[in-house]
């Protein structure tokens, strides 16, 4: 323990006065009548957002109630890593980085970044081989870093104890930043804009809303005790306090405030120049400011707060030294002499924090003309510059540049953002878990079982061990003779609750905790083949289902959607929803129906009609896409979401057919219900049951998917079940589900297919007509006749070695992407990556190109040959889907 606790300095040392901006701003409060945009929210978020509306010509107002920084921007670490394990934050950090390089150029002011690198410490081989992952990754995007041994590291970092940890990843582009000087940088370079104001100590009193002419609600202006300013745009920057202004109006935000601290050490003789530090292991951080250590960390009880108060400006909290002993620990082990100083400051201030510790941002579909750009989770200084440039991008052109759906207030349902114990316990557990490995296939413990579907109980009755997705459990795989459900979240035994002694949940998911085949391997390909040579029931309840109706419910079709939807009912057609880029916001099947009786699967309505059905881990993303393009144009449409209203049952393989047609009386032969067709039938039972039927495969096999009403689910499962057996049907989970997808070559959205990928980059063209216009057209032909940069191709690896995605790819020695999607393809028993290869010199990538290279998958640092196919070799003709084995 410290030597020195007793002298902590009760007086700060200046630090807090040293942070706060002293940007030039305007004080005097004469607002403008009116803004293109009003920012809310002085700190990071704020004034990097007011930076790049500026730079794009847009007459930005921002309003801060107290000063700039006031709120949690001051008191931040300010710390800067490039490497994480995710391509689109990498992407982020980037362009902070660049513009705390560039901006004294354009300012004269300093930003305040010091570029001293960083390193990543490990203390076990599985740590190291997560390192290894972000290495190789690294590398393929031109990131600058080695992994290096505990005597390397401590070469770098003298004062480090190499006996402590076994190696480390160093990053000698990571750094730190002072938020006072950044924020001056920003708000004086956007003040060369004339139209751009910035006004201190000016509170919001109310949001100003009325309606639109398609009768949805909408931002008028905002209204303060200076005056009122009309826009018909505000952001939300307000950080800590980013749920507050807007509950009022039935926009709630999953956001909550934590007490989040660090302390700051008395100097220590040679710690000036060295890299700041994360040990992941001990969920500890050095960051290195002058000759003093900053330490701080994620425990597993923070303090969790219900509200921060409205004149909390620049406030801080005492320090509870008991929730931070185990950060003293840790530093204390990997940094001897730190803990022989003594404590010069203790910082303890409020923080915003999600349930899944990525920010909130993005047009909110509740109110329209307000955007988010809140809940940084304690790294708003790393995200703000990359993360600003993305939402006046997304509020100037309709759409980010990137791939920003991890970042979307739209990835969480409306249910889940209004469920406030729900976001606390998830929150809770991103918080702890901030710094632990991550896994493809991780679960977390917190929020569970919040929507089941109709078949949830029988699925644990036949042994599914369950995932969430977008609050929804799913079958993941199941066991054979075990049942395993998910206990309540016991809050790693913190706050009076006791910690489970078993979990037999969580010693599941343990088996998927490492970087090599998971230990369920074997039992998803059982799954997997069972499926492939017999049938198998899967239980995709919870995809998103959708109803466009109305007189002009073709027009909205037309536009939304790439293929060509004015078809004579029951066809079914699968395509693509653009942005204005051409970027793929959703690919769906979409059925032509007709009026039917009223029931929920068969709706009764005037004019034409269509069934939607898009994946459910983005289900409320594509209602709202849907939803905005329906208002953009102002059609006579309208769009209802019946997910929690029907289940769905597909019923895969080379024996479902047979097995399909024991009971119903309905022809199911390719010529009586042929495939991408839909019709009504009835399963024969004690009573009839009337569902829709589509003859439709994700996995590429003989198939059918049964949409049926909530309450029969069971009962239709049942009877399949009963008749199946002498067939060999079994059951699939999600994990077989998606490894049959990917081997037969279909599209996984936000993996394999994103808002930043144009359907003739992932090679589905053929979605998107010729004729007539639809949103996004414009960018699709232009693709078409000036080619494309990148391409997505399937890369096989003989060698028996997992991937996991963010593996290098390298053609003829050269980087040219990164894997974006994996699985074990069973049948064909390789591995398969799915990489978007782009051309390093951004020439065309053609069929040619990809052709004539040889390829490399650089897997924890070592590189295997791979086989590089333009269409997936499994079954390239179809034959199966048409039932012909």
């Amino acid at each position: 323990m410290f030597k020195s606790i007793a002298k902590i300095s009760k007086e700060y040392c200046g630090y807090r006065n040293s942070l706060r901006c002293r940007s030039s701003v305007t004080s005097t409060p004469k607002l403008p009548d009116s803004a293109d945009v009003v920012i809310i929210g002085g700190g990071s978020a704020g004034c990097h957002t007011l930076y790049f509306l500026a730079k794009k010509g847009i007459k930005a107002v921002l309003l801060e109630r107290n000063k700039l920084t006031s709120g949690t921007t001051w008191h931040t670490a300010g710390l800067i890593w490039r490497l994480r394990p995710n391509d689109v934050d990498v992407q982020l950090l980037n362009r902070s980085i660049d513009l705390m390089n560039r901006i004294e150029s354009e300012t004269g002011f300093d930003p305040g970044f010091i570029n001293n690198g960083g390193i990543f410490i490990a203390h076990n081989e599985n740590r190291l081989n997560e390192y290894k992952r972000l290495s190789t990754f690294g590398r393929a995007v031109g990131i600058e870093n080695r992994i290096l041994t505990s005597n390397e590291t401590q070469e770098i970092f003298p004062l480090l104890d190499p006996n402590s940890f076994i190696g480390a990843l160093y990053s000698p582009g990571d750094g730190v930043v002072d938020p006072a000087m950044l924020c001056t940088a920003l708000t004086r370079a956007a003040s060369k804009n004339n139209g751009v104001r910035v006004f201190e100590d000016c509170p919001i009193l109310e949001i100003l809303t009325g309606e639109s002419i398609v009768g949805s609600k909408n931002i008028q202006g905002v209204q303060t005790p200076f005056g009122t300013i009309r826009t018909n745009c505000v952001v939300n920057a307000t950080g800590v306090w980013g749920r507050d202004l807007f509950e009022k109006h039935n926009v709630h935000l999953p956001l909550v405030p934590m007490r989040h601290a660090y302390i700051v050490s008395e100097p220590i003789k040679g710690i000036m120049g060295m890299p700041n530090v994360r040990d992941h292991d001990n969920s500890i951080y050095l960051r290195i400011q002058g000759s003093s250590i900053c330490m701080g960390g994620y425990e597993s009880n923070p303090i969790l707060l219900d509200r921060v108060p409205d004149d909390f400006h620049f406030g801080l909290y005492e320090l509870d030294w008991n929730t931070f002993e185990d950060h003293i620990k840790g530093s204390e082990a990997l940094c001897p002499v730190f803990g022989t100083a003594g404590v010069k400051t203790t910082i303890c201030g409020p923080e915003s924090f999600t349930p899944d510790h990525k920010p909130l941002m993005g047009p909110d579909p509740r109110l329209d003309g307000l955007f988010h750009n809140c809940g940084f989770n304690s790294a708003g200084m790393m995200f703000g510059g990359g993360c600003g440039e993305q939402i006046a991008h997304w509020i100037v052109h309709g759409r980010p540049e990137f791939n920003m759906f991890g970042f979307d207030i739209r990835r969480y349902t409306p249910k889940q953002t209004s469920n406030h114990n729900w976001a606390v316990e998830r929150s809770h557990e991103a918080y702890a878990k901030n710094y632990s490995k991550v896994f493809l296939h991780d679960q977390p413990l917190a929020g569970r079982n919040f929507k089941k579907d109709p078949l949830h109980d029988v699925m644990i009755s036949k042994g599914a061990v369950m995932e969430e997705k977008q609050g929804w459990e799913r079958p993941g795989y199941f066991l054979k003779d075990e049942i395993v459900t998910v206990p309540n979240y016991d809050w790693y035994g913190n706050y009076g609750h006791v910690k489970h002694e078993t979990n037999v949940y969580f010693d599941k998911l343990l088996g998927e905790h490492k970087y090599e085949f998971s230990d369920n391997h074997e039992l998803i390909g059982q799954e997997s083949m069972n499926c492939r040579t017999n049938a198998s029931l899967i239980n995709i309840s919870y995809f998103c289902k959708l109803f466009l109706t109305g007189p002009q419910a073709q027009d909205a079709a037309d536009w939304i959607f790439t293929a060509d939807t004015n078809k004579e009912p029951n066809k079914l057609i699968y395509t693509c929803a653009l942005n204005n880029n051409g970027g793929v916001e959703s690919d769906l099947t979409v059925t032509v129906i007709d009026s039917g009786n009223g029931e929920v699967h068969t709706p009764s309505f005037d004019g034409k009609g269509y069934y939607i059905v898009a994946g459910g881990a983005s289900g409320y993303y594509t209602f709202a896409h849907i939803q905005s393009g329906i208002k953009e144009k102002g059609f006579n449409a309208s769009i209802e979401d019946v997910t929690d209203k029907i289940g769905v049952i597909s019923i895969q393989g080379p024996r479902s057919r047979d097995i399909l047609q024991k009971v119903t009386d309905l022809e199911l032969s390719n010529d009586s219900f042929p495939p991408y067709t839909s019709q009504m039938l009835s399963i024969n039972g004690k009573e009839k049951i009337d569902v829709r039927a589509l003859r439709l495969s994700f996995i590429g096999e003989l198939g059918f998917e049964l949409h049926i009403p909530a309450d029969k689910c069971v009962d239709v499962y049942n009877k399949l079940w009963e008749v199946g057996q002498p067939f060999g049907l079994g059951n699939v989970g999600y994990r077989s589900f998606y490894s049959m997808s990917c081997e037969k070559g279909y599209h996984l959205w936000g993996f394999d297919l994103r808002m930043d990928d144009s359907p003739i980059e992932a090679n589905l063209g053929f979605t998107c007509r010729k004729l007539g216009n639809y949103k996004g057209k414009e960018a699709i032909e232009k693709q078409r006749l000036s080619g494309i940069n990148k391409r997505l191709v399937f890369l096989t690896l003989d060698e028996k070695v997992p991937l996991f995605g963010l593996e290098g790819v390298y053609r003829n020695g050269v980087p040219v992407g990164h894997v974006r999607r994996a699985e074990y393809a069973y049948y064909l028993d390789k591995m398969v990556g799915k990489v978007f290869v782009r051309h390093p010199e951004n020439g065309t990538v053609d069929a040619a190109f990809l052709k004539s290279g040889e390829y490399e998958v650089e897997v924890l640092g070592r590189k295997y040959k791979a086989t590089c196919h333009l269409k997936s070799p499994f079954d390239p003709e179809n034959k199966r889907i048409m039932g012909d084995y």
